[in-house]
């Protein structure tokens, strides 16, 4: 077969763009939030652990901590016991405790709505960044590469790297419109849960499989 080339995979991507945004029009972001404040603490908490482990975790963490200069004054040991169900509990209350922290010190207790102060907090980086940016803001900064989105986004051809979040994050830049870029996440997921697991991919059912070059290889 014939390697794809930009211009092509570039079409393509436009192709599955549209069959997401038919298929999946109501995709949002799966962590309960209310508040910017809220949504940064729940995706930090949400590394190596599931969004509805997390939304489990942080009605009562909230109630007791709901605000950075509370969660920024709060026992580590507390937060620890709050938290302890979301895995790797020890580093996730420093990170928690130290962005809430920095977000007094620096920032007034608010949340900032730009890339570079976001990437100044304890346990954000880009894909943090980019979904609080989004969700919170409205701002098409960039594209957050989850697991769903590393799996999908490599099993549709639009990148080259099964891991590097970084270099996938570039690539599906160059091929998805920016105004889409934060919906592409929330796609990723929906379409990474309901059709493309790790695992028995559903690739009889999913109906993007006439446009994937993975579809029944999986």
């Amino acid at each position: 077969m014939a390697r794809e080339s930009f211009s092509a995979r570039k079409k393509r991507a436009a192709r599955v763009v549209a069959v997401f945004r038919r298929v999946y029009p109501k995709a949002w972001c799966t962590l309960d939030y209310k508040t910017p404040f809220q949504l940064l603490i729940s995706t930090i908490l949400s590394a190596q652990c599931t969004d509805a482990r997390v939304n489990l975790v942080t009605p009562a963490l909230f109630k007791k901590y709901p605000n950075a200069s509370a969660m920024a004054k709060a026992p580590i040991q507390s937060l620890e016991s709050l938290i302890r169900s979301t895995g790797f509990y020890h580093s996730k209350a420093k990170a928690i405790k130290e962005t809430s922290r920095l977000l007094v010190k620096n920032f007034g207790g608010k949340v900032p709505n730009d890339m570079a102060s976001l990437l100044t907090l304890r346990g954000v980086a880009r894909k943090t960044a980019n979904i609080i940016l989004f969700h919170c803001f409205g701002q098409n900064a960039g594209i957050a590469v989850d697991t769903h989105c590393m799996r999908v986004s490599y099993r549709l051809g639009f990148t080259s790297s099964r891991d590097k979040q970084n270099k996938i994050e570039q690539e599906l830049m160059l091929l998805i419109p920016q105004k889409y870029w934060g919906m592409y996440t929330n796609w990723m997921v929906s379409h990474g849960r309901k059709y493309c697991m790790a695992k028995n991919a559903d690739c009889a059912g999913c109906p993007m499989n006439k446009l994937c070059p993975s579809a029944f290889k999986v």
